[in-house]
Order: C-alpha cells, then structure tokens, then sequence
C-alpha cells in the first residue's frame, strides 16, 4: 500500500496546489521539485500518468478525469512504499479516483478524513485478499444482517458461497500473482479476471473492482514490451544519426527516453532506469551546447562574409 495520498490541483499561473493529504509517517512530505515535475509533465507534454523517482523515494501522479465536477485539474499522487508493486497502486489508484468524484468537498479536514479512510480501506482490502478467514468473517457478519432483515433466501445462498469461495479467492489471486511474477501477462490477467469474478459472487464489490483494475493493467504488459523494444530501435536509429554530426539530434533522444522511463517504472526495472535517466540528462546538455554551437557557427559565418 502506498505511503502517502496528496490530491492537488494544478494552477495554470501558480503551479501545483495541494488540496489534501494524508501521509502514514509523520516525517513524510512530498517535496516541492516533484510536484513541480508532475505538474511540468502533466501539463506541457499531457502524460496522464507520471512516477519520478527522488532521492530514495518513488512518487507517483495520475491525471483524475473531473469533469462531472467541474474540474479540468485535478490529480492524485502518491508515495510508494520500499519494493511496492507499481501495478498495484495504479489499481488502488484507479478505484480511488471514482470514490474521489463522489466524495469530493472544497472542506479541506473533510478531504484528509477521506483520504486517511482510503489508505485504511486499501489495508483492509489487503488483509482480505491473503487471508480467507477474514473474507469468511465478512460473510458470516452480512449473512446475521441479512437474517436480521428477514432475507432467509439471500442469507442460505451467502453462507453456502462463504465454505468456499474465499479460499478459491486467494488461491486464484496467489496464481495470479505468480503469473505476472513469471511474466506470464495474459495467464495472469485471466486470473485476476476470474479472481474478480469470484468476488463479485460473495458481494465483496471493492475486492472485485481492484482485481478486475488489476487485470487491466496486467493486460496492457505485452503491447508496453513491444512498444518499449521500438523505443529501444528508434533510441540506437537516432544515436546512429549522430555519426553524421548533425548536433540537433541529440534533443530527439529527450521524448523516447521519457517514455521508456514510464514503461521501465512498471516492470521495476530500477537499473536500467538508471542508466537512461543518466543518457537523457547528458543529451540534454548536449543539446543545449549543440545550440549553442549552431549560434556561434552562423554567427561565425556571418563575420567571415564581412572580411
């Protein structure tokens, strides 16, 4: 589960705007270069969804579609715990945004209540998956609802679910789990598909909808690869443009790189991260020294016509 919740907005004049924020640790603060980062990345290149990583921290922003309240600029972040599995919070994250939309309030102690209840919900919600005596102990206590309101039919139905579908539950999500482990991405969304389907059996909606998210994202991995292996072609194609000097090139490795920084943040490719976040910073100053040349070149040319 994620360390922090901030939900801000994103001021076309002023920049990023904290709405509310809720943090596990008391020390814990989302410093101001990374939201300037998102907000930079979110606005002038119109990424949807952005993980930066600073110092040892990983942060991750993501675009809330807020039209039905009337708002173009609102996002939600988060900090990811030590070794968090980014699918994960891109699932927790897309469950979030709808209660968000529904819960929304300009009350700001009201939006941190909010929040301080998701990251509960989102541990709870944990706990159920890995262990089925508790999915079983959720049961037992709706079934006495049930019987309390006279639903003998629905109540039967429940409790005969409840012998067995929790612990199918967990097991089909181990599996599924196991899969995207072994990279096995299409096996591993039909899992947590089934999985979410075996919770929607039980009435266990906030269970079903963050497995069912999960596959989704799951789902997208192999088309990812293969764009990351044309991102990786397109990279060493312009890189052998450079042996014809033609110094602008270097700025054409800024976009790819970038995306390749996205697509490596799912797959916890920290390493290789690494190496490209350093080839894009040098390409960067590469690219600025090579304008500069080019001005000094035709200011050069300029002068030699005058002698």
């Amino acid at each position: 589960m994620p360390r922090a919740i901030i939900l801000y907005e994103i001021d076309p004049s002023f920049g990023p705007n904290i709405i509310a924020e809720y943090y596990l640790k008391q020390d814990d603060k989302i410093p101001q270069a990374v939201l300037k980062e998102f907000s930079e990345k979110h606005s002038k290149k119109e990424l949807v969804n952005i993980t930066v990583s600073w110092e040892n921290d990983r942060f991750y922003s993501s675009r809330i579609n807020a039209e039905s309240i009337d708002k173009d600029n609102l996002y939600i972040s988060s900090i990811l715990q030590e070794g968090e599995n980014l699918v994960s919070l891109k699932s927790f994250v897309e469950n979030l945004k709808d209660k968000i939309l529904q819960n929304f309030s300009s009350d700001k102690k009201q939006m941190k209540d909010f929040l301080q209840n998701a990251l509960n919900s989102i541990l709870s919600l944990i706990q159920r998956l890995k262990e089925p005596k508790v999915i079983k102990e959720t049961i037992n206590d709706r079934t006495k609802k049930m019987l309390d309101d006279g639903k003998l039919t629905e109540a039967r139905e429940l409790i005969d679910l409840g012998e067995e579908i929790p612990i199918k539950l967990a097991d089909e999500v181990k599996l599924a789990e196991q899969f995207l482990e072994d990279e096995f991405y299409r096996k591993s969304k039909k899992s947590f598909l089934k999985a979410a389907e075996l919770a929607t059996l039980i009435q266990e909606d906030e269970i079903a909808s963050f497995l069912e998210k999960k596959g989704e994202q799951v789902g997208l991995f192999p088309d990812l690869l293969k764009e990351k292996e044309n991102l990786n072609k397109e990279i060493l194609k312009i890189s052998n443009d450079l042996d014809s000097v033609k110094l602008n090139t270097y700025n054409r490795f800024i976009e790819p790189i970038e995306k390749l920084v996205e697509i490596s943040h799912l797959f916890e490719e920290h390493e290789y991260i690494n190496d490209i976040t350093k080839l894009k910073s040098n390409a960067q100053r590469a690219s600025r020294l090579a304008k500069e040349l080019d001005e000094l070149d035709e200011k050069i040319r300029e002068l030699i016509k005058k002698i």
